[in-house]
């Protein structure tokens, strides 16, 4: 065995940093494998963690009428179920076009957006200079939505 103070800085400090914490330590990821821990950063087919509860979640808890504190059960449910109604048959969505979801879930809102394209041809006719360029036309209707979309024909005819 050497005394290390016999031995100039510069060695010391190489020394200190080829056997520090950071070079001699695993990386977690291969700590949790040799554990035989495997590591997964999403769960198919899961709906816990997906944009249309986050959304749906976030519209909830802003709305002005969400209190601070139920007072009971029965009081959240009664709030739950005022706001549900309210989201999908009047809160308008974006996402959809400006519809709302029951417009979409029981097939109306093509005939919701052709009587809405009467309306602004009828006030394009009346006044043109409110409008740059072309007639305006309502949002498109959106194509598909999905949380796990399929990812192959065999999957879709299950």
């Amino acid at each position: 065995m050497t005394n290390r103070s016999a031995w100039p800085k510069s060695l010391l400090d190489k020394q200190k940093g080829i056997r520090g914490s950071s070079m001699t330590s695993k990386p977690v990821a291969f700590l949790l494998a040799d554990l035989g821990v495997t590591q997964s950063h999403s769960r198919p087919h899961v709906s816990d963690d997906n944009p249309f509860s986050e959304a749906q979640f976030k519209t909830l808890k802003y709305r002005p009428d969400f209190p601070t504190r139920f007072g009971s059960i029965e009081a959240a449910r009664l709030h739950c179920q005022r706001f549900f109604a309210w989201y999908n048959d009047e809160h308008r969505h974006t996402g959809l076009g400006l519809h709302v979801p029951a417009d979409v879930h029981y097939g109306t809102a093509d005939a919701v957006r052709d009587k809405r394209a009467g309306v602004l041809t009828t006030a394009f006719a009346a006044h043109p200079e409110r409008f740059v360029g072309k007639p305006p036309e309502p949002p498109a209707l959106p194509t598909g939505s999905a949380i796990n979309p399929p990812n192959n024909s065999e999957e879709t005819t299950q």
